[in-house]
C-alpha cells in the first residue's frame, strides 16, 4: 500500500483547523450580536447614566441606593413585546421598594430581620408560579432584600425614608428607559430573535441529515433531535412574542412571514422521518440516501447565512437568494417508469420500483424544506409579499399574555405543587443560612451567604447541582478580579462603569452561560456593596469571606435540595397527559383541514403550538431526572418510548397534514372526508384509552406498526391520484395513535 503524500496530511491538518477556527468565530459572532447581549448592554447603559445623574445630585449614597432600584427593575427587562412592558416591569419595584425599606428599618433586630427574610424569600419564590414571567421577579425581590442588608444601617426614619426615595427614583428611571429602549430596539430584537430560531432550524437539519448516514445510530440521532426541537419550542415562543406583534407595517410583516414559513420548514423536516426503516434497508434508498442528507446540509449551510445576515444587520434586499435544489434532488432519482392505471399499487416488500416511490416522496419532503428556505429568503429581499391574513388579524392568540392574575398562584397552593414546594424548601435554606451568618466572624457581610442560596438553590435539582459548581468556579473568578480593581483604588465613577458592565453582561447571559454570570454578578454584588459601605470595605478580606460565604451559601443550596424535594418523577404523570391531550387536539384539527366549515387553521396552529410545547417540557423533565437519585428516578424507558411515539405520530399527522394543503387537487374529496372523519374518530378514541387494544411492552427502539410500511403506496409523483397515499397515511397515524395510549399507560405506571 503506498503512503500518502507527505503534502497531504499537514494540509488535512490545516483544513481542519481552518474549520474549527471558522466554527468557533461563528459562534462567538453569533453571540455577540444576539439579543441577550443587545439586551445586556441596553441595561448596562441605563444603569451607567442613572447611577452617574443621580451621583451628580446626591452623591456616593443616593447613588448606591438608587443602583438597587435600577438593579431590581432590570432583571424583568428582557426581550419582548412593546405593549404592556411596563406592566412586565413595574410589579418588580412596586413589591421590591418596601422589602427594600422594611430590611432597613429592621436592621438592628436580628430577629425580626430574620422573620422578614423568610418571609420575603417566601414571598418571592411563589412568584415562580407565573412561570417565565415570575422568574425574573422572584429575583428582583430577592435582590431587593439581600442588597438592603449590604447598606449601612441607616440611623433614622428620615435617613430609611431618603434612601427608599433613591430606590424609587433608580427604578422609575429605569422603568422609562427599559420602555423607551425596548421601543427603539424592537426592529433589532426581531431580526435577531427570528435568526436565532433559524440557526436553531439549521442545527435540527444537520441531525436530520446525519440519520440519512448508513451507519447512523436512530435512537441516538433521536434523542439529539427531540433536544434540539425543545430548545427551538423555547426560542420559537420567545420569538413569537416579539415578531407577531402588532405586524402592520411592511417590515414587520415580513419577518412575521418568515416566522410563518419557518414553522412550515419545521413541520417538513419532521415527516422526513417517515419511511426511513424501509429506505435504509432497501439498495436503491440505501445508495440514494446519503445524497439526500447532503441536500438537508446545504440548506442548513444556506440558512445559517441568512441568520447570520440579520444579526449583521445587512440590507436583506442585498442579500443573495437560496437556490432551488429540486433540479438536483430529482438528479438523485431513479428513473420514473409508467404507472398502469389497470392494475391496484403492490405492497412494497422488497419492490424496486415501490422503493423509487418511497424514495421520490422522500425527495419530495426535503424539496419542501428548500422551498421554505427559498420562501425565507424571497421574504427577506423583498421579493415576494407577505401572505399573513390569520396573524396579522389575530396576533394576539400566538403570543404570550402578560396580565397578571391569580389563577397560577392559585393552581400552585396544593402540598404537592412544585411551585410551593420550592418557596418552602428555599424559606428553609435561607433561614438555616441567615442563623450559620449570625455565628460567623463576618457576621457585618452576612447578606452574600444568603445571596448565593437564593441563586444557586432552583426547583430541582440538576439545575442546582450545575449553578453550584458554576457559582463556587465563578466566585473565585470575580473575587479575584474584585481585588485586583480595588488594589487600584479607582474613582467612584470608574467602580459605577464597572458595576454597570459586569450588571449587564450578568443580564445577557444569566440564561446562557451562568459561569459568566456569576462572574459577572460577584464583580458587580461585591463592588456594589462596596459602594454601599461608602467604599470602606477592604479587598484582600472581602475577597476571602466572599469565598467561604460561597462554599457555605452553594452548600446549604445543595443539601436544601433534599427537603420536601418536587422530584420530576411526580411532575411526569401530568405532563405526560398534557403532551398526548395537545396530539388528541391536534389530531382532530388536522384532519378536518378540509371540512369546509373550517374558515381559518388558527385553531389548528395552535393546537400544532401546543404539541411541540408540551412534547418539549415532557423531554426537559426527562433530561432532569438523570441528575436525580437513582432511587427516585423513573423508569427511562417508557418515557423515551413515549416521546420517540408522539414524535412520530406528530410526523404522520404533518404529512397528511401537507397533503391536504399542497396536494388537494390530487385528492379524491368523496373517498377522502369519510376517511379523514373516520380516522379523526379512531384516533381520538385511541388516545382516551376508549379502544380495547392490549397495552403491549413496547421499549423506545421497539419497531411499532406504524413504522411497518406494508400498505399498498402509488407513487405519488405518477399518479394524479393520491387518495391511497392518504388512506394509508391516516392507517399508520391511527396504528401509531394506538402504540402512543400504550406507551402513555406504561410511562404513568412507571
Amino acid at each position: 500500500m503506498s503512503s500518502p503524500a507527505p503534502s497531504s496530511s499537514p494540509a488535512s491538518f490545516l483544513n481542519r483547523w481552518r474549520t474549527r477556527l471558522h466554527a468557533h468565530h461563528d459562534r462567538l459572532l453569533r453571540v455577540a450580536l444576539s439579543q441577550y447581549v443587545t439586551n445586556g448592554l441596553s441595561v448596562t447603559l441605563g444603569l451607567v447614566l442613572i447611577m452617574l445623574l443621580v451621583y451628580e445630585s446626591a452623591g456616593l449614597s443616593g447613588a448606591s441606593s438608587a443602583a438597587v432600584g435600577v438593579l431590581v427593575t432590570s432583571l424583568p427587562d428582557v426581550p419582548s413585546a412593546r405593549k404592556r412592558k411596563i406592566m412586565q416591569m413595574l410589579p418588580a419595584p412596586l413589591l421590591g421598594a418596601p422589602l427594600f425599606m422594611l430590611v432597613q428599618l429592621l436592621h438592628d433586630d436580628p430577629v425580626a430581620l430574620g422573620f422578614l427574610l423568610v418571609a420575603g424569600t417566601f414571598l418571592a419564590v411563589m412568584m415562580m408560579a407565573w412561570g417565565k414571567r415570575g422568574g425574573p421577579l422572584t429575583f428582583s425581590l430577592l435582590f431587593a432584600l439581600l442588597f438592603s442588608m449590604a447598606a449601612p444601617p441607616a440611623t433614622s426614619l428620615a435617613q430609611i425614608g431618603l434612601h427608599g426615595a433613591w430606590f424609587l427614583l433608580g427604578a422609575a428611571l429605569y422603568l422609562l428607559w427599559g420602555v423607551l429602549t425596548t421601543h427603539l430596539l424592537n426592529m433589532r430584537y426581531r431580526r435577531q430573535m427570528l435568526a436565532e430560531c433559524i440557526h436553531s432550524f439549521a442545527g435540527i437539519l444537520r441531525t436530520q441529515a446525519q440519520r440519512f448516514n448508513p451507519d447512523a445510530d436512530p435512537q441516538a440521532l433521536l434523542g439529539q433531535m427531540l433536544a434540539q426541537q425543545s430548545t427551538l419550542a423555547d426560542h420559537l415562543q420567545a420569538t413569537r412574542d416579539v415578531v407577531l406583534e402588532s405586524p402592520t407595517t411592511p417590515k414587520r410583516q415580513r419577518f412575521a412571514a418568515m416566522l410563518v414559513a419557518l414553522l412550515e420548514a419545521r413541520d417538513h423536516q419532521l415527516a422526513c422521518d417517515l419511511d426511513m426503516d424501509a429506505l435504509r434497508t432497501h439498495q436503491l434508498g440505501a445508495a440514494a440516501l446519503p445524497a439526500l442528507g447532503q441536500a438537508l446540509r446545504t440548506t442548513a449551510e444556506q440558512l445559517d447565512d441568512l441568520a447570520m445576515a440579520l444579526l449583521l444587520g445587512r440590507d436583506l434586499q442585498a442579500i443573495a437568494p437560496i437556490p432551488d435544489q429540486r433540479p438536483q434532488l430529482a438528479g438523485l432519482l431513479p428513473p420514473r417508469t409508467e404507472a398502469n392505471p389497470t392494475q391496484g399499487p403492490a405492497p412494497l416488500q422488497a419492490d424496486s420500483a415501490d422503493a423509487a416511490a418511497l424514495l421520490r416522496n422522500m425527495a419530495d419532503r426535503i424539496g419542501h424544506i428548500n422551498d421554505e428556505a427559498v420562501h425565507l429568503a424571497a421574504l427577506a429581499r423583498g421579493d415576494v409579499a407577505p401572505e399573513l391574513a390569520a396573524v396579522r388579524t389575530q396576533w394576539q392568540l400566538f403570543v404570550s399574555t402578560t396580565r397578571w392574575s391569580l389563577a397560577p398562584l392559585l393552581g400552585q397552593l396544593g402540598w404537592r405543587a412544585p411551585t410551593l414546594r420550592y418557596a418552602l424548601r428555599a424559606t428553609l435554606a435561607v433561614g438555616a443560612g441567615y442563623l450559620v451568618s449570625l455565628h460567623l466572624p463576618w457576621a457585618a457581610h452576612k447578606y452574600w451567604i444568603l445571596t448565593t442560596i437564593v441563586v444557586v438553590m432552583r426547583g430541582n435539582l440538576a439545575q442546582t447541582v450545575q449553578r453550584r459548581d458554576d457559582r463556587i468556579g465563578g466566585t473565585i473568578l470575580g473575587c479575584l478580579l474584585v481585588m485586583g480593581l480595588l488594589s487600584l483604588h479607582p474613582d467612584a465613577r470608574v467602580l459605577f462603569l464597572v458595576v454597570a458592565l459586569s450588571t449587564g453582561i450578568a443580564h445577557a447571559f444569566a440564561l446562557r452561560r451562568y459561569l459568566i454570570t456569576t462572574i459577572a454578578a460577584t464583580l458587580s454584588g461585591l463592588l456594589q456593596a462596596h459602594l454601599l459601605m461608602g467604599g470602606t470595605l477592604a479587598p484582600e478580606f472581602a475577597v476571602l469571606e466572599r469565598l467561604a460565604d460561597t462554599v457555605l451559601g452553594a452548600s446549604i443550596a445543595w443539601l436544601f435540595s433534599y427537603v420536601l424535594p418536587a422530584w420530576e418523577r411526580g411532575q411526569i404523570p401530568a405532563l405526560v397527559r398534557r403532551s398526548v391531550q395537545a396530539q388528541q387536539q391536534h389530531a382532530k384539527l388536522a384532519l378536518a383541514l378540509l371540512d369546509p366549515a373550517q374558515t381559518s387553521d388558527v385553531r389548528w396552529r395552535l393546537a400544532r403550538r401546543e404539541v411541540y410545547d408540551s412534547l418539549s417540557a415532557l423531554t426537559q423533565a426527562t433530561q432532569r431526572t438523570l441528575a436525580e437519585p437513582r432511587q427516585v428516578r423513573p423508569p427511562l424507558q417508557p418515557l423515551e418510548s413515549l416521546q420517540a411515539r408522539s414524535y412520530q405520530l406528530l410526523a404522520q399527522l404533518t404529512a397528511i397534514k401537507s397533503m391536504l394543503l399542497l396536494r388537494r387537487a390530487q385528492l379524491d374529496l368523496d373517498v377522502a372526508l369519510p376517511a379523514l372523519q373516520q380516522a379523526s374518530r379512531d384516533i381520538d378514541a385511541a388516545l382516551t384509552g376508549a379502544t380495547d387494544a392490549p397495552v403491549l411492552a413496547l421499549t423506545a427502539d421497539t419497531p411499532g406498526t406504524a413504522g411497518q410500511p406494508f400498505q399498498p403506496r402509488p407513487d405519488p409523483l405518477l399518479a394524479n391520484d393520491l387518495t391511497p397515499w392518504l388512506l394509508r397515511r391516516l392507517a399508520l397515524a391511527t396504528a401509531m395513535a394506538r402504540e402512543l395510549r400504550q406507551a402513555e399507560v406504561q410511562a404513568v405506571r412507571g
